[in-house]
């Protein structure tokens, strides 16, 4: 992509904000999977009249990859249960996105703040449905499109829950993009006390990209947003959340991948010296939407891109090797200590 075509991150999600929160009467506009380019991909049928969908999060991941424990481990540590190598998850996807990923398993279609393809409600009216499922799961995801485009929604998730009386058996987990600061700019002094004295919560920031290069590969976006990541996770640490993290480590360059990894530790370690023990490289799966992209002119993306995060995984196990004790190296991402240093 063109560096005139690339996204300004702060215009854009702006824009896609615009679209998709009604602060006076508390509406999110959230997908309806039911019907849309989505739901072929989905292991069981939508759920919550069309607006929800559960996910199946496995510990098991490919040969070479680490467990991903998220959010399995910190489920379970909050609601008390033993742990495991799956949990379900109750899904609910806001409609927009400040950034297009080439491999986000979301078709971009439902990332504009459609209104055609989604619904208006309120925080209750989801948990209301969630409530009325005959099987619900333990754990509420609220992901995207981008959550930290709305970051009133996971206050109003909290508020409802607590009035419906499931505050003490549903965990609340929500994904965030780092592409915004909008937890900072949006919620007043009380609602971010809320935000980080709310128990059963974690939060699950996605870096994208070893570096600014990657990052602008993978989003779409003006490099420069790859720093402004470290720095919005930074104050989150700040305020208290119990944060974890994923990483893409696809890129164009597999040249790069040398010195764009450890440069990465460097800057998770700047942050917090356990912070890469908290965070889950994830690899990039072939979706159907990302098959859709490759095929419309993705000019052997996917292939690429693959080579790189192959390498940069090896990479990645060896620099966790390096700067970590086993003992530290054989905590549960629950037990990373993470409060600031």
């Amino acid at each position: 992509m063109s560096p005139a075509k690339l996204i300004d991150t702060d215009a854009f999600a702006a824009t896609m904000r615009s679209r998709i929160v009604r602060p006076a009467t508390r509406e999110v506009l959230v997908s309806r999977f039911a019907g849309s380019d989505q739901e072929g991909d989905l292991t069981v049928p939508p759920n919550c009249e069309g607006l929800g969908r559960v996910r199946h999060f496995r510990r098991a991941t490919a040969a070479g990859w680490p467990e991903n424990p998220l959010p399995i481990d910190p489920a379970a540590r909050r609601l008390g249960w033993p742990g495991g190598d799956m949990v379900h998850a109750q899904v609910f996807q806001n409609a927009a996105c400040g950034w297009r990923c080439w491999y986000c398993f979301v078709p971009f279609n439902m990332l504009g703040g459609d209104e055609t393809r989604a619904a208006w409600v309120t925080a209750e009216q989801l948990v209301d449905l969630y409530a009325r499922e005959p099987e619900r799961p333990d754990v509420i995801d609220l992901s995207g499109g981008s959550p930290d485009l709305t970051p009133e929604w996971v206050v109003w998730t909290m508020e409802a829950l607590q009035t419906a009386g499931l505050a003490d058996t549903t965990y609340l987990w929500s994904d965030d993009n780092l592409s915004t600061d909008y937890v900072f700019t949006h919620l007043d002094a009380a609602a971010r006390d809320r935000l980080a004295a709310y128990r059963n919560y974690g939060r699950v920031c996605c870096f994208k990209g070893f570096d600014a290069e990657a990052f602008a590969f993978n989003t779409g976006a003006r490099p420069d947003a790859f720093e402004a990541q470290f720095r919005r996770f930074g104050c989150y640490l700040d305020l208290g959340l119990d944060l974890y993290g994923y990483v893409t480590l696809t890129g164009p360059d597999e040249a790069a991948v040398a010195r764009g990894v450890p440069g990465l530790m460097d800057r998770l370690q700047a942050l917090h010296p356990n912070l890469p023990l908290r965070v889950v490289p994830l690899q990039i799966g072939d979706f159907s939407p990302t098959r859709e992209r490759e095929r419309r002119g993705g000019h052997g993306r996917f292939e690429a891109a693959a080579r790189v995060q192959e390498g940069a995984i090896a990479l990645w196990t060896a620099e966790l090797d390096r700067r970590f004790s086993r003992e530290m190296r054989a905590l549960g991402v629950v037990d990373v200590p993470l409060g600031r240093p």
